[in-house]
Order: structure tokens, then sequence, then C-alpha cells
């Protein structure tokens, strides 16, 4: 299979598992694991900025529609697809990752893949959290909710990784 077929039933499971599974996932009423985060974690580096954008907002648009939060996982697939290239740069010491690699198990170490799924996924997890809740005088639920579903969506997405990616390599 191609790139783009790859990449695009990946999406597609990805979202269906999202939106019919564990959208319907919520340990103690608040832990609601973002697995859908996964495409946008393993899409390409090399496909052009406008349209990495563009698929992060299709990305969120969509999970928005289902979950009706009007926009707020669109903002936040964004800004996390925004924020990508310099957390990969700054675990790289500066470096630019080589062209054509992805970042995923079988190509960059476990603790490599921890930490830069890890920031992204708190990333996406806190600027959800403060949209959803928009009122400081909460900023400890934000916080501590922000953690707890970063943490167990990280532990998910790291599982599916290491299940349906570590024996690949490049």
């Amino acid at each position: 299979m191609n790139k783009f077929s790859v990449n695009f039933s990946r999406f597609f499971v990805l979202i269906l598992l999202q939106v019919f599974v564990f959208n319907y996932v919520q340990w103690f009423g608040f832990l609601n694991p973002a697995v859908y985060l996964l495409f946008l974690i393993l899409l390409p580096l090399e496909i052009p900025k406008s349209s990495q954008y563009i698929i992060a907002f299709v990305t969120g648009f969509i999970v928005d529609a289902f979950l009706r939060t009007y926009g707020i996982q669109a903002f936040a697939c964004v800004l996390m697809v925004f924020l990508r290239p310099y957390i990969i740069l700054v675990l790289n010491g500066l470096k630019p990752l080589e062209s054509g690699i992805i970042p995923r198990p079988g190509v960059k170490d476990f603790a490599w893949i921890l930490i830069y799924t890890f920031l992204l996924v708190l990333v996406q997890q806190f600027s959800v959290t403060i949209l959803e809740t928009f009122q400081w005088v909460e900023w400890w639920r934000i916080v501590w909710t922000s953690a707890l579903n970063t943490l167990f969506t990280t532990f998910i997405i790291l599982c599916i990784e290491y299940v349906f990616y570590a024996g690949k390599s490049k």
C-alpha cells in the first residue's frame, strides 16, 4: 500500500474507534482517551505545513461533530500540529529530524517516543480542558483533568503504537 492509503486507513480506523468506542469510555467521569491523536502524531513530517494544518482541522472538526464540542477539538488539533516540529526539534537536540522519518517505534527509542507522545497529548488535552472549563477559578480542575487525561491517553497510544508498529523499521 502507498503512504496515502496507509494514512487514510489509519485516519478512518482511529476516527471510528474514537467516535464509537473511546467516546464512551469515561473512567471516574472525566478520563476520556483521545486515541485519534495517534493519526496526527504519526503524520509524515514531509507533508507541507498548510496541508498538515488542514488535516488537523478536519480531524478535530470530525471529532467535534460527534462530541458536539463546537471547535474545541479542531483548535486543539491544529495547535498540536503547529507545535509538533518545535517539540521534535527540542527532542533532537535542536537538529531537524531526517527526511522521511516517521517518529514511531522501531525508528526511535522508547524514551523519545514517550516524551514526544506525552508532550503532544499534553498540549492537546490542556487546550481542550481550558476551553471546556473556561474558568480560571477552577484552575485545579484544569490541571488535574489535563494531567490525568494526558497520562491515560499517552498510555493507550503507546500501547497501540507498540502493538502495531514495534516490529517495523523505516
